[in-house]
């Protein structure tokens, strides 16, 4: 069992920036790979950027550098630094954890992006 927490989702002008966070707990020394997805109104979730274990993270291309994912193996926590956000990227965020094919979700935090 892998237990997800995010946080420092809210509302951001256009060009802003927003840094997420999510605390795991449980289980984490099982964890093989985790990723930030995203949900906007009327759409399927969708990758946004997910690293394994010893690697560098993969982003979806459509972010063009926009976003980076990091990690603080100390505090079992992983970020989602997004910078110059447009509205397009209005969307719940989610964090993920795939522990031997098992994927554990986070309850999500509202990212909104509007002047």
């Amino acid at each position: 069992q892998v237990t997800l927490v995010e946080s420092g989702g809210g509302l951001v002008r256009p060009g802003g920036s927003l840094r997420l966070s999510c605390a795991a707990s449980g289980s984490i020394f099982s964890i093989n790979t985790m990723g930030w997805y995203r949900q906007a109104p009327g759409k399927q979730r969708e990758l946004v950027a997910a690293v394994t274990p010893g690697g560098y993270p993969n982003y979806a291309d459509s972010l063009k550098g926009r976003f980076t994912m990091s990690r603080d193996n100390a505090k079992n926590t992983v970020y989602l630094q997004m910078n110059s956000l447009k509205p397009e990227d209005t969307a719940v965020y989610y964090c993920n954890a795939r522990l031997n094919s098992w994927d554990y979700w986070g309850r999500g935090t509202q990212v909104t992006v509007s002047s």
